[in-house]
């Protein structure tokens, strides 16, 4: 094997494969291989640098990620300013500028103008030097920035090394902006609302903070993207002509470019540009304020010069801003499908972004006390390509006397059930699962679903037309239809109808333990479900049981002991469940069963969390195989957590578990004890090779 005989050799292979695979994935968005192939080149790469630390090199793909927290920024002066742009505002500034320019050159032809969206985000200067990233530093003043290069060398869209055979100059330093898409934006504020952490009020700030953590580690976290659109200092020689042939240029050296970037002729060029991305900029995948025209002639350019700090050659369109104010006349609660309650800004009508805005959300009651929202309230609101409109902060100098503050519910808006919130968490929930409306069809769903009461025939699309059409009410009404109420019904036939009573009359006979993982009921999944079976032999038993006789149910901890008594004690459950009974629903006695046997296996016990997918088997087979090992399978992340099974594409689990210090597991590990090739496994042993989806 050529690594074992010229490691040197080898780990230069590797990281020219691993880059040009890095630059398909993040710059071309066009992986080339599967997620376990990049880890195993990564995974070999890594053994043999740590295996010959003297050849490990700052450009290695393996030093991206995870170097040691700085004390602080370091100024770096830059040789030439990064300058700000002049704004325009309509269609009479743009065509100003256009005839400013033409004035200068003496030029009475049609001009052609480089045409680019402009990004909300945060500018960077990168430095290269042969082909190396060097140094990369922000804007700063202009004339001084701060770097951070450590930081922003985990941004996967910017390259270590420029791609190899490319002819760029020596010293190369490019402009660009740092930016963080919308989708990376939103899951970024609902891991950290989950987690109790700061939210950011639009993906540019969230960009800019993260940008700013002294711990490069932290930043390596955020889903951070880089966008190519300009040079600083350079070696003369190589670069083109035109600001369009370099930007191809830049293309093909590796680096990302817009793909939203055109070449315009004249004025009208422009505008219609910007008319265009204009009528776009809601399915654009990142903000956008604006777009910028830029002179494409580099001789141009340089005959233009600048004025004060901004380039006479380019200027700024800017759209109507995504934020403005406006006065919260009320608040209203609705209730999600899952039970959770969010608090809902109506709003004096307020035009955002082009669009008529007159509700906004406060996505939870928590962060409706942190912003302290009050009704009368002056308040600034955001709308971000196709997300909700939400309440950014209040403008708290404006606030009049006697703005009412909104109370937390105590009753579900739609049911009337209780309204709860279960401790440790931040969602104020509805109660009522079984009966309320907003939740009857995920309720129907789940207690018809092949592991819980397995009614076959009985899918979502019929499900929403039951409701719909109001044949049923809760889950109980199932077994009260009949084959003359379902015939009316789309698609609905003789046969079909006839095939789903039978289904629903053969559901009747079940287990104890798959009619209480059909019930729904918070953390009580199969294996909870099993063990309560097991535990309290019947129903009317676990029904009555106390918060001390559920707690000692095996793998049964605070949390779902709460979640289980708190709904056989609302009454709305109690009368649907007892429906059911009445209508023929049962189940055997549960036999005794004899206690487990004592166990080697390190999953023996404990709580094991699966997140990502795995390649050797299924989900369900890796649950199952885990709780034949006596381990209980957990949807979430806690403290108690023993493992974290980590498959491809893991995500806010995996980072909770890290911030928690759980021991996690990858796929060659987890199947390696579930092998029994290992018997005892050190938390502080186990690691998960970086990945680079």
């Amino acid at each position: 094997m050529t690594s074992a005989t010229d490691p040197n050799k080898r780990i230069t292979q590797l990281r020219t494969t691993i880059r040009k695979h890095d630059h398909a994935y993040y710059v071309l968005d066009n992986p080339t291989i599967s997620d376990s192939e990049y880890d195993a080149l990564f995974k070999e790469l890594n053994a043999l640098e740590v295996a010959h630390p003297e050849l490990i090199t700052k450009d290695s793909p393996t030093q991206r990620v995870g170097g040691a927290p700085i004390d602080a920024f370091v100024k770096v002066p830059h040789e030439l300013p990064m300058l700000s742009l002049d704004n325009t505002f309509d269609d009479q500034e743009v065509e100003a500028f256009d005839q400013r320019i033409k004035k200068v050159l003496g030029s009475h032809s049609e001009l052609e103008y480089v045409a680019e969206p402009k990004l909300d985000g945060i500018a960077l200067s990168i430095l290269y030097q042969d082909g190396v990233l060097v140094r990369i530093a922000t804007r700063g003043d202009g004339r001084t920035g701060e770097e951070i290069t450590a930081q922003g060398k985990t941004i996967g869209s910017i390259p270590q090394v420029l791609l190899a055979g490319s002819n760029y100059p020596p010293l190369l330093e490019v402009r660009g902006e740092a930016f963080m898409t919308l989708e990376g934006f939103q899951r970024f504020n609902d891991e950290a609302r989950a987690n109790g952490e700061k939210v950011f009020a639009n993906p540019r700030n969230a960009a800019a903070g993260s940008l700013r953590q002294l711990d490069p580690r932290i930043t390596a976290k955020r889903p951070l993207s880089f966008s190519v659109h300009g040079l600083g200092a350079f070696t003369p020689g190589s670069l083109a002509d035109t600001h369009a042939e370099r930007l191809e240029q830049f293309k093909h050296w590796g680096l990302p470019v817009s793909a939203e970037i055109r070449t315009v002729q004249g004025v009208q060029g422009c505008l219609e540009y910007a008319r265009q991305l204009a009528l776009r900029r809601d399915q654009l995948p990142y903000e956008i304020d604006g777009v910028v025209y830029k002179v494409n002639s580099m001789a141009f350019q340089e005959r233009l010069g600048f004025v004060s700090r901004a380039p006479r050659w380019a200027v700024a369109y800017k759209y109507p801003a995504s934020e403005q104010l406006t006065r919260v006349l009320s608040v209203d609660v609705q209730v999600g499908r899952t039970g959770a309650l969010t608090p809902v800004a109506r709003l004096e009508p307020v035009m955002v972004a082009g669009v008529t805005v007159t509700n906004a959300t406060l996505h939870n009651f928590q962060e409706l006390q942190r912003k302290d929202v009050r009704i009368g309230d002056q308040v600034s609101v955001r709308r971000a390509g196709d997300v909700i409109p939400e309440v950014v902060r209040v403008v708290f100098d404006e606030r009049p006397e006697g703005a009412t503050q909104i109370p937390l519910p105590s009753r579900c808006p739609i049911c009337d059930s209780p309204a709860i919130q279960p401790e440790g968490e931040v969602i104020i929930r509805c109660s009522g699962g079984l009966v309320c409306p907003s939740q009857l069809k995920e309720a129907v769903k789940h207690f018809a679903s092949r592991r819980a009461m397995n009614i076959d025939g009985l899918g979502d699309k019929l499900v929403n037309l039951l409701l719909d059409k109001g044949k049923i009410r809760d889950i109980a009404d199932l077994y009260r239809l009949e084959k003359p109420a379902l015939l009316p019904l789309e698609r609905m036939g003789d046969k079909s109808a006839e095939n789903l009573i039978n289904a629903i009359r053969k559901s009747r006979q079940t287990t104890l333990a798959r009619f209480l993982f059909s019930l729904g009921i918070r953390e009580v999944g199969q294996t909870t479900a099993r063990n309560l079976a097991r535990h309290f032999k019947s129903l009317e038993a676990l029904m009555a049981a106390s918060m001390e006789d559920l707690e000692g149910t095996p793998d049964v901890g605070p949390v779902a002991a709460t979640n289980i008594r708190r709904f056989f004690l609302e009454e709305s459950n109690r009368k649907v469940v007892q429906d059911l009974r009445n209508l023929g629903v049962q189940w055997p006695d549960v036999a005794e069963q004899p206690p487990p046997s004592e166990s080697t296996s390190p999953f023996t016990g404990k709580t094991v969390v699966l997140t990502g997918s795995l390649t050797n088997m299924t989900r369900s087979e890796a649950r199952a195989r885990l709780e034949a090992l006596g381990a209980k399978v957990s949807g979430s992340v806690s403290k108690r957590t023993g493992f974290v099974v980590a498959g491809e594409k893991a995500g806010s689990k995996l980072t909770k578990a890290e911030s928690l210090g759980v021991a996690i597991l990858d796929e060659e590990a987890f199947m390696a004890l579930l092998s029994g090739r290992t018997t005892e496994v050190r938390s502080d042993s186990i690691q998960i090779q970086p990945s680079l989806f």
